[in-house]
């Protein structure tokens, strides 16, 4: 048996486990809402977009899964070609540093690249300084050539009825 992390493509029937990551990530966020049905609905009606994706990590081929990745993909016109908006890094807490992240991360560059994308893009909270080194060791940067300073991301939550 490997012991070499193992990553993939979530098919629709591994919707409840991606779901049941999410909740964690969720959970490990201190956050109570959106529920485990709402993310199980969200999970399955994101799986039937062609531009998002899921990618599952484990410890090994023979593993449960322990990790997930969320992808986007669009069109980016400053790029002429396609963007993958990398979302939802997460990794079950017993299962870090064992190098799933890193895995699914490579395996989210190769759909990527299969996809005809030209940029990947994240964010990350400032002060997760484990991700950031994760980040920084595949190539992502937080600063644009073109400019001087940092790109910057912001948000802004709209009210939900």
């Amino acid at each position: 048996m490997s012991t070499t992390p193992y990553a993939w493509i979530a098919e629709t029937h591994e919707a409840e486990t991606v779901a049941r990551l999410l909740v964690e990530f969720r959970d490990h966020l201190g956050m109570d809402w959106p529920s485990e049905n709402a993310f199980l609905a969200g999970v399955e009606r994101l799986m039937d977009d062609r531009d998002t994706e899921f990618v599952l990590g484990a410890a090994h081929a023979d593993a449960p899964p322990t990790g997930v990745v969320q992808l986007r993909f669009r069109y980016g016109i400053w790029r002429a070609g396609g963007d993958c908006l990398v979302e939802d890094v997460y990794v079950s807490e017993a299962s870090r540093g064992a190098g799933i992240a890193r895995t699914m991360l490579e395996h989210a560059t190769t759909r990527a690249l299969e996809r005809g994308c030209r940029r990947m893009e994240l964010d990350t909270n400032e002060t997760n300084a484990t991700a950031i080194a994760l980040y920084e060791s595949l190539g992502f940067t937080n600063s644009t050539a073109a400019y001087e300073g940092r790109d910057l991301y912001f948000r802004r939550h709209l009210p939900h009825e």
